[in-house]
């Protein structure tokens, strides 16, 4: 379990890397990751290693939203497998966030 991030779009994209499980214990290390950073425009979250997202997850998602939002960004979730894919359907994310398909 950990995050790593990245930088796309000469520095305006912020991509952060989710492997393993997405869960409570990502929290403190999510929020670190984008907290504090200038300029982003937009927030990717990389989901092609994450094997599986629970409900503190989901929740973390909003607040990154609410928090982009704020600073006039937009979040997008890319690289879903289809187990992640499945648990972002049952919470009505398609509806919340741009959700690119797996390259």
């Amino acid at each position: 379990m950990t995050i790593h991030t990245d930088y796309e779009d000469d520095g305006q994209a912020l991509v952060l890397y989710i492997q393993g499980f997405f869960d409570y214990s990502l929290h403190k290390e999510f929020r670190q990751a984008y907290k504090g950073v200038e300029g982003i425009r937009r927030y990717i979250i990389d989901l092609s290693e994450t094997e599986y997202m629970d409900s503190s997850a989901l929740g973390m998602l909003l607040l990154l939203r609410e928090f982009a939002s704020d600073q006039g960004s937009e979040v997008v979730l890319r690289n879903c497998s289809r187990e992640v894919r499945k648990i972002l359907e049952v919470a009505n994310f398609q509806r919340l966030f741009q959700i690119e398909a797996q390259a």
